[in-house]
């Protein structure tokens, strides 16, 4: 076994024919089928994982997910349909439970459904048999089975019941069946009326209702069993709105089969706002629910074009195969017909009023099968080319997609240059050589190879080989020239390799040739031929010394000098393609059923390799980078494999070349110029903005300073308004502190009277519950006392009647089963003493036994109704026993209430205790709130004395600043002045400065137009140059008839027809020489002119570029001088401010000191 294996790190593809094939596992993760697996990715972190299917799966049918999101069902095709069932919570999708069909055996399972619970799955087997089973799958038990269809009418969906787990829909074309599971089978509860209909799709929107869509775009709705209605939009719309009311029309009886075309409905999806369905190709529709039954058309989202597409098969008109919607409703999902994934944000799809239009998943993907895949040393890049008409650049270090174009013709081979910035792509009218733009994959030199197979680039890059048919040419990449043939293949080229030092290249070939050619010569070093085997890819080793090559013979043979040194038996299936590792530890190939096997180097002579489960196709191509991490592989089903090479441990291996990637990129002139060009007026238009903002910035400083005049007299005024009001409002507020002080005497002198009424009371309702509360107590005790002595005596009593009751019970029981002793024996000896006669006399007496038979029989059923009888009275003696003790428990109870009534009245004592205390508390609370005014009322006395001496120095600074702020208001007005003028001068620069532009664009647009009749003239004298090459062959093919005078003449004859009117044309081209030299004669008038107004245009821009620098510069003084005086303003209107606060401050604790002052004058007087 190898120590070398690759395992699975990204995945660019999606496996066809999977019914339900996307779906959500979270907000983050969607799962989809690609290659031999299911794949889940993450689309914040771009990371997938892989969750693998079985060895013996031939193809994936179907995708259920569950609706709690943990289990993922799939339908596995092999010897036998089978469905496994994973656990999506474990890291690489741990194996639950593999369910099949028992002892049937169906080829396929054609769709599957969890229940709501998902506890139960079904699934719907294909044809012939149509059988729909129901599983309890955790335990692997088919509960029940029923045939669903015939083979005539295929079902397309099944589904549960969202809100009942026992009750299924299965649609399909001419089939809408109910069946409800009962007693261990399914039964069907209704069929609609839908033979004439093809139902594509379903889906559940309440309890009762399900909405189905059909191949004619017809919205069906069921309701209680049966065809109701039908969904249309409404031609007529809301106005102000785009939204279309959907209207419902009822079906009658006979209108089941109406037709109606229009697109097909291939996906139907409910969710809790509505439902979302597709109307048509690359369209999806979602539909709110409105009042009632009623849904509206909210939104319509369309899946756009495709810039680098083909207009063939545009995208925008893909079939959608899948809907599916994220857990919390904010992401949408939809798969194609062609394998692509698009998505789009709800909630962003709610607030745009645009048009919406879906956005890729995360890469767009090849269509069809992949037929070339090449990497290069420069950069981490792989190319690929698909039967699809696309060609594409894949990064397989950040797992993107770098550039994608669509062609006209398929591409059948893909080569990258070593540098990573050419391409070679062999198509099937001719192979190209491509130059890989910023943007862009353009076509740079065609070569006259059709339908070519195979093209390599030399190690070097300086040559490339490309197969046509069965010949192999080896081009120049300097020169284009075809440099040598190699001809030897009697079939079709397969496969072609360059050695590391360019000197050899080693072909395969379908008709069983290996051979190694020399580049130099283009002779054959060695050939190994083995007619039996076609050969479909072969490679060199590491070290270059030998060939190793794969084919229909099922081995991997390495060979050397033309003979087969070793050969790897294999099994029952083919190898397709081949690669070597650089470091010469492990040998890829891939299969025709999809599997890469690793197999150790040297080669082992038996079976010995790791299977690793890739594709669902053939390996087309497969390709290892050169620095040994990542292997590449590409198939049939159209997927792109990016697998990481590790060892047995898990670590990659260490590269034996050190690989420094470039990020160089192609980029044409002309486009570069279209940047440049944009770049330059962008910068003019932002320094025009920057002038204008600048311009608008000054305005507004103009206005702000006015309206900061206007302001400051306002506030002037409003100030001395204020002041005004706050002297009217002291005088009030000294009449309101007299009325308050009188009120407060009064209302204490109140509280007072009412505190000590309270206080007796109080006391005087606490002596009568105390008094109550003991007389209750005496009560309480008593009625303790009597309840005992009643307890003791029926106990008592209870006690003895139950003996005595047992005594006599239990003797007559004794003497019952005495009696029974006796009975017993006594029959007993009497049966012995029967037999005995019987014995003696069997044929005489047999009536006589009977007779006595029937008398004991009667003895024994008396005696079994005396027994019962007595059973009987003994169950009601038990049953007066639990009636005493009930009573006692009666009483217990009782005792327990006078208990709680008790306590319930200790607590009512204790609040009573709990509010004196509060009252008591509020008392000493208002003597010392007295106490902490009068301390006040001295503090602010104190302060106010301090304020007034703050006021009159505080009024001497006010005085200073207004001094201050007159000459700088002053200067101000004298710098807004020379501002103006700059300004003025300004708009004169700009005047002057257009004047120049519109002068350069006329000289701009002559200069094109003598450019273009300059191109005219030179394509003239290419085409006389092409005609004269053309008479020059067709003379020197004259010559050769020399000795033949009728050929000759003939031959002269034809060019004579051929070339007679183009030579009029030139003698008439060569007889205008004077135009000639008119025409040279005015552009170099032109050329002069233009020089000169350049050199004017260069001085002009000095000058302007000068005064524009002395204009900023005096800007930029001025700025600064605004600013600081800016600065100044805020610092004095700051100081301002905080004195005016201070004033403002200081005038109440005055008006307050002066009002308690009077407050006490007033107190002495009285």
């Amino acid at each position: 076994m190898t120590s070398v294996v690759s395992q699975s790190l990204f995945i660019f593809g999606l496996r066809s024919g999977v019914t339900n094939n996307l779906c959500f596992i979270d907000e983050q993760t969607v799962v989809f089928p690609s290659g031999n697996s299911c794949v889940g990715y993450n689309t914040e972190l771009r990371s997938q994982r892989f969750i693998s299917g079985s060895e013996k799966m031939r193809r994936m049918r179907a995708l259920a997910i569950s609706p709690n999101r943990r289990y993922l069902a799939v339908s596995e095709c092999g010897e036998a349909a089978a469905i496994t069932v994973f656990d999506l919570q474990h890291e690489q999708g741990r194996k639950r439970k593999v369910l099949t069909a028992g002892d049937s055996l169906f080829q396929e399972f054609v769709c599957l459904a969890f229940s709501p619970d998902s506890k139960y799955l079904i699934g719907q087997a294909g044809a012939p048999e149509w059988m729909l089973i129901f599983w309890l799958w955790e335990k692997n038990k088919v509960l029940a089975t029923a045939k669903t269809t015939s083979s005539t009418n295929p079902v397309n969906q099944v589904s549960f019941n969202p809100l009942n787990n026992l009750q299924l829909c299965v649609s399909g074309a001419g089939v809408f069946k109910l069946l409800r599971y009962a007693e261990g089978t399914l039964k069907q509860s209704s069929s609609a009326r839908a033979e004439s209909i093809n139902i594509l799709c379903h889906a559940w929107t309440s309890e009762e209702k399900v909405i189905a869509g059909t191949d004619t775009g017809r919205l069906l709705v069921f309701e209680s069993r049966d065809l109701r209605r039908e969904m249309k939009k409404s031609s007529k719309g809301v106005q102000g709105q785009d939204d279309g009311q959907v209207e419902m029309k009822r079906i009658r009886d006979g209108a089941a089969d109406e037709g109606l075309t229009g697109s097909r409905i291939t996906a139907i999806l409910s969710f809790s706002r509505g439902f979302v369905c597709t109307t048509g190709p690359g369209t999806v529709c979602v539909f709110d629910k409105t009042d009632g039954d009623s849904y509206r058309k909210s939104k319509e989202i369309r899946i756009p074009a495709d810039p680098y597409g083909n207009d063939s098969t545009p995208a925008e008109c893909q079939e959608v195969d899948t809907v599916c919607i994220s857990p919390a409703e904010e992401r949408l999902a939809i798969s194609t017909e062609r394998g692509q994934l698009y998505s789009i944000r709800l909630s962003s799809a709610n607030t745009s009023r645009e048009k919406l239009h879906f956005g890729f998943l995360f890469q767009p993907f090849h269509s069809s099968s992949i037929t070339g895949l090449s990497v290069c040393v420069s950069k981490p890049l792989a190319a690929t080319s698909s039967l699809d008409r696309s060609v594409r650049i894949w990064n397989y270090q950040t797992r993107e997609l770098e550039l994608y174009k669509h062609f006209q013709e398929e591409g059948y081979s893909v080569a990258l240059h070593p540098t990573g910035l050419f391409l070679l792509v062999g198509f099937s009218d001719k192979l190209r050589l491509m130059n890989l733009v910023i943007d862009d994959i353009r076509t740079y030199k065609e070569f006259p190879v059709r339908s070519c197979r195979e093209c390599a680039f030399s190690h070097g890059g300086h040559l490339f080989a490309a197969v046509n048919g069965n010949i192999i040419q080896i081009y120049s990449v300097t020169s284009f020239e075809n440099i040598l043939n190699l001809k030897g293949h009697n079939g079709k080229v397969s496969g072609i390799k360059w050695s590391l030092d360019d000197r050899t290249l080693v072909s395969c070939g379908m008709d069983g040739a290996v051979y190694e050619w020399s580049t130099h010569t283009g002779q054959r070093e060695s050939e190994s031929v083995l007619k039996s085997c076609s050969y479909t890819d072969v490679c060199f080793s590491s070290s270059y010394n030998t060939v190793l090559a794969v084919g229909t013979d099922l081995t991997l043979k390495e060979i050397q000098d033309g003979q087969v040194l070793r050969e790897v038996p294999g099994d029952e299936v083919a190898h397709a393609a081949l690669a070597v590792s650089h470091s010469g530890r492990v040998i890829f190939t891939g299969t025709t059923s999809g599997t890469i096997r690793a197999v150790k180097y040297p080669l082992p002579l038996q079976k010995e390799w790791v299977v690793h489960q890739a594709h669902s196709g053939s390996v087309t191509k497969m390709v290892i980078t050169y620095d040994d991490q990542f292997l590449l592989t590409a198939s049939e089903d159209g997927g792109l494999l990016i697998s990481k090479i590790v060892d047995k441990e898990g670590r990659r291996l260490k590269s034996i070349r050190q690989i420094v990637h470039t990020e160089e990129i192609l980029v044409t002139k002309a486009d570069l110029e279209e940047k440049n060009q944009n770049m330059m007026e962008l910068k003019m238009r932002l320094e025009e903005l920057q002038m204008e903002n600048e311009y608008q910035l000054r305005l507004k400083d103009m206005n702000h300073n006015e309206k900061l005049k206007q302001l400051s007299d306002k506030f002037i005024q409003e100030v001395e308004s204020l002041t005004t009001a706050q002297q009217m409002m002291k005088t009030e507020m000294e009449k309101l502190e007299r009325e308050n002080k009188k009120n407060s005497a009064e209302v204490a002198a109140k509280h007072s009277k009412e505190l000590k009424d309270l206080e007796q009371s109080y006391s005087q309702k606490l002596m009568m519950e105390h008094g109550k509360y003991q007389d209750l107590h005496l009560k309480h005790q008593r009625m303790q006392e009597d309840y005992e002595k009643r307890l003791k005596s029926a106990e008592e009593s209870g006690s003895q009647a139950l003996e005595e009751a047992t005594r006599v019970y239990q003797a007559k029981l004794q003497e019952k089963t005495r009696l029974l002793d006796q009975c017993q024996e006594d029959a007993r000896q009497r049966i012995l003493e029967f037999e005995e006669i019987i014995k003696q006399m069997e044929e005489d007496e047999e009536k006589k036994i009977h007779s006595l038979q029937i008398k004991y029989e009667k003895n024994l059923l008396c005696e079994k109704e005396t027994n019962t009888s007595l059973k009987g009275r003994t169950g009601v003696i038990t049953q007066k026993v639990n009636t005493l003790q009930r009573q006692i428990n009666d009483k217990c109870s009782d005792i327990n209430k006078l208990k709680q009534e008790r306590q319930n009245l200790l607590g009512l004592i204790r609040s009573l205790e709990s509010d004196i205390e509060h009252l008591k508390r509020q008392i000493t609370g208002l003597e010392r709130t007295s106490q902490d005014k009068d301390s006040s009322i001295s503090s602010l006395r104190k302060k106010n004395q301090e304020l007034e001496k703050l006021r009159f120095v505080l009024e001497f600074h006010m005085n200073e600043l207004k001094n201050q702020i007159e000459p700088l208001q002053d200067d101000i007005t004298e710098k807004k002045d020379r501002i103006h003028q700059l300004e003025e001068e300004l708009v004169q620069t700009d005047k002057s400065n257009s004047q120049l532009k519109l002068v350069v664009s006329d000289l701009r647009l002559k200069l094109r137009t003598k450019e273009k009749e300059m191109r005219k003239e030179m394509e003239r004298v290419k085409d006389l140059e092409t005609l004269s090459e053309r008479i020059r062959s067709d003379l020197h093919n004259c010559v050769g008839f020399i000795q033949e005078p009728k050929k000759l003449k003939d031959n002269i004859r034809m060019i004579y027809a051929r070339y007679v009117p183009n030579t009029e044309a030139v003698e008439k081209s060569s007889v205008d020489d004077d135009v000639q030299k008119a025409f040279r004669f005015q552009r170099d008038h032109l050329q002069k002119t233009i020089s000169s107004l350049n050199t004017k245009l260069l001085k002009s821009a000095e000058e302007h570029e000068k005064v524009y620098v002395k204009l900023m510069k005096e800007n930029v003084t001025l700025i600064t001088e605004i600013n600081e005086l800016r600065k100044e303003l805020h610092s004095v209107r700051t100081q301002a401010k905080d004195y005016k606060a201070q004033l403002t401050v200081f005038k109440k604790p005055n008006k307050s000191g002066r009002s308690s002052e009077e407050g006490s004058k007033h107190e002495e007087v009285s």
